[in-house]
């Protein structure tokens, strides 16, 4: 597709590669999807069972809070239960980074800065390497250095950036490279120039994520023009959408801005139109009630569902499964953007929701290929 159509091409930021558990992250792995628990870390079942969603949502990788030596104590049973790697979140206390890395962890979320001396980062650093931990610094705007807000005066780039290289510095000093780094801000303007002038200064991957960015809608969208024109300019190899919501909605979130941009593709992808008074169906219902029931597909397709024929064919014309609606509660449906046959409005949702997984279902054992428009592909429709 990106040799026909080039400007659909990005082209990712080069840098090294490093591993969390057996997820590669860096490098020209695929970007990784994370979000965090909010359970707390020492009830281990409800801490597994919100893993559970997250892992069947697509998470590639989770984190958990280790503050206490209760929760890393049942951090073990999550780490040997989970199927996605752990990182362990650490904040002030290296004992409980030590804890952690013996307990399994895949990767330590650290300040360095904040762990203590450099007697205790070696500790932490030996525990990783001792482990095979990697290692994630994260900067944040809202907890800088006091003597970084002192020398800039408020959270700017400059002092985010400066922060991140103190902190590589750290890990450096004690010959530590399997690290990623993080200097996210709530604010949008402030995290997107600190990854650019980050991305500029090392060869370590980028974790992302606009922090604190808000509630489902809000946070999403602040969210996807942050991160999203971050991974648009290449920048970015792991990424975190961080709402106030269940863990498992920021995994869709984060899989549907990278489905957006080409960079991963994974379940139904659905182009809908907002309906008017055109529409020959119910869209906005159909397409919640189709979502719903296709949720569980991970196999990547495409399925376009549009109210009447002014978008419709068109649309159609370039999905695995389409479905326009027409008068009279008789509606078309496309296979790999031909017209094929008709589906009445009592039939439509069971119908829909067979085609695509039966489709899926060939996909998934070779006995079909998700359509994928090229330039005299497809016969358009009458």
């Amino acid at each position: 597709m990106n040799a026909i159509r080039p400007w659909r091409t990005i082209e990712r930021r080069k840098c090294r590669q490093i591993m969390v558990g057996d997820v590669p992250v860096g490098g020209d792995a695929p970007i990784t999807v994370q979000t965090m628990t909010n359970t707390p870390t020492e009830d281990a079942v409800a801490t597994l069972d919100q893993i559970r969603r997250c892992e069947d949502a697509g998470a590639d990788i989770i984190r958990v809070s280790c503050p206490t030596e209760e929760a890393t104590a049942a951090f073990g049973k999550i780490t040997k239960a989970s199927r996605i790697p752990i990182v362990a979140d650490i904040h002030f206390h290296y004992k409980r980074a030590l804890e952690a890395a013996d307990a399994g962890a895949a990767c330590l979320r650290i300040n360095p800065g904040n762990i203590g001396s450099s007697e205790r980062v070696a500790e932490v650093v030996r525990a990783a390497k001792a482990n095979g931990c990697s290692i994630r610094i994260g900067v944040n705007a809202g907890s800088l250095e006091k003597d970084l807000l002192e020398k800039y005066g408020e959270p700017c780039p400059e002092a985010l950036v400066e922060s991140a290289l103190d902190h590589i510095k750290l890990l450096q000093d004690h010959d530590f490279h399997e690290f990623k780094v993080a200097v996210k801000a709530s604010d949008v303007f402030l995290a997107v120039a600190a990854y650019h002038a980050l991305a500029e200064t090392v060869d370590c991957p980028l974790h992302l994520g606009i922090t604190e960015a808000g509630g489902l809608i809000g946070g999403t969208v602040k969210s996807s023009i942050g991160m999203g024109s971050l991974l648009w300019a290449g920048i970015g190899d792991t990424i975190r959408v961080s709402l106030s919501a269940e863990p498992e909605q920021e995994v869709k979130v984060g899989f549907e801005m990278l489905k957006a941009l080409g960079l991963r593709t994974r379940g139904v992808r659905v182009v809908s139109c907002p309906s008017c008074s055109r529409q020959g169906f119910d869209v906005i219902r159909t397409v919640e009630a189709l979502e719903a029931r296709l949720e569980h597909i991970k196999t990547p397709l495409s399925l376009s569902v549009l109210g009447c024929v002014v978008n419709g064919p068109g649309e159609a014309r370039e999905t695995d499964i389409g479905l326009t609606g027409g008068g009279n509660g008789k509606h078309m449906v496309y296979l790999s953007g031909v017209t094929d046959h008709t589906v009445q409005s009592d039939d439509m949702l069971d119908h829909i929701a067979k085609l695509v997984e039966e489709k899926a279902a060939k996909i998934e054992a070779g006995e079909a290929t998700a359509f994928d428009l090229h330039a005299e592909d497809a016969v358009p429709a009458e």
